[in-house]
């Protein structure tokens, strides 16, 4: 047993606690990770709140980055001293783990958010002896430490900054994986996404290495519709006072819209995009929405388009592959996420998730 520092959800919609908990040993295929900094994403959020159902107490994070500090046996990735990104886990023998559809492992819900390794153990306990849910995404990083398991880990350049690379595990993987791995939009072609936060900007970038050439991003908020702009965005639309549909089929010619992604996973905001696809195009949502949400679409005159929509885990990534590269491409200047972090001390993270709600920060950082 170890003690370590971590941020308790104790109860739905109520602050994090930072508490003194045991972490127990490392089995076989599992990665005992010092945290370095984690990110602060929106599905912890609604985690926490009790939209999806981790049983609580827990420790939440799965943008975690850290340093190894020690392999089980079976462990064969990585070895002591690799700096590693951490991303969702995945069962590894279902027919889509098999298939390299990770995303779409079988088991996503019982490995990322069941609380539990898979015997029922948990690897946290509080200081009276208490169960507390672990293994969040394969790793529960809002602690100082963390027992991972193999398939959450991804190794990294050790030059690259584990506290600017902690967001590629998850929200930026989504964007930019949407885009390059699932929509592969061609060069030369429009696309637009809905909702300019961390992963909408993550698909931004994205569709810029791609060779979009209209790259539309729509937003209710003005500060970051500029930084869109920054980061590769043609075209801006802030939805609070224009019809988004009527605006993309200006800002296209009439022509329509390839490709769309939606980040926002909000029924009113989704349905009416249908009307700003070109024909044969695409729809896609990432937005994580309640269980049970449904949107209403336009099936009459749309008929004839052609067009598809679909949903979109993780960007359809396998991260061992997938964040690596856009490493790469950070390094390179052509992927820079560094302009979306804003850091916060460990002691901060509820103010971190609360600027992450109201819109103050696009993409907060916790740094252990």
């Amino acid at each position: 047993m170890t003690t370590i520092t971590a941020a308790v959800a104790r109860v739905h919609k109520a602050p994090l606690s930072l508490e003194q908990l045991q972490l127990d040993d490392i089995r076989d295929n599992e990665v005992r990770v010092k945290m370095v900094a984690t990110g602060v994403c929106h599905t912890d959020l609604i985690v926490r709140d009790g939209v999806y159902p981790t049983p609580l107490p827990a420790v939440l994070g799965h943008e975690g980055a850290g340093i190894v500090e020690a392999v089980g046996k079976a462990v064969t990735r990585v070895k002591a001293g690799d700096h590693v990104v951490m991303s969702a886990a995945y069962c590894t023998h279902c027919a889509e783990c098999l298939a390299g559809q990770m995303a779409y492992c079988e088991n996503l819900f019982t490995q990322d958010f069941g609380g539990r390794r898979e015997d029922g153990s948990t690897a946290l306990s509080a200081q009276d002896g208490t169960v507390v849910s672990s293994h969040f995404f394969g790793q529960s990083a809002f602690s100082t430490h963390a027992n991972v398991v193999e398939s959450s880990v991804i190794q990294v350049d050790p030059a690259a900054p584990l506290e600017t690379l902690a967001p590629l595990g998850c929200g930026m993987q989504t964007g930019a994986g949407s885009v390059l791995n699932e929509l592969r939009p061609p060069a030369g072609s429009a696309f637009a996404v809905s909702g300019a936060g961390a992963v909408g900007l993550a698909a931004i970038m994205a569709a810029r290495v791609a060779g979009c050439t209209t790259i539309v991003a729509v937003d209710v908020h003005d500060s970051r519709l500029e930084l869109a702009k920054e980061l590769g965005a043609t075209h801006t639309i802030n939805g609070r006072n224009a019809d988004v549909a009527d605006e993309l089929m200006r800002i296209t010619g009439g022509r329509g819209v390839n490709n769309i992604l939606d980040t926002t996973g909000i029924p009113g905001v989704l349905a009416p995009l249908v009307g700003a696809l070109s024909i044969r195009g695409t729809l896609a949502l990432v937005g994580a929405a309640a269980p049970g949400t449904e949107v209403p679409f336009e099936i009459g005159q749309s008929l004839v388009k052609g067009w598809t929509f679909k949903t979109i885990v993780q960007g359809s990534s396998v991260p061992q592959l997938f964040i690596p590269r856009l490493v790469e491409l950070y390094e390179q200047g052509r992927f820079p996420l560094d302009k979306l972090i804003q850091h916060y001390k460990f002691d901060d993270i509820n103010t971190a998730f609360a600027d992450s709600a109201s819109g103050v920060t696009v993409k907060p950082v916790v740094v252990f």
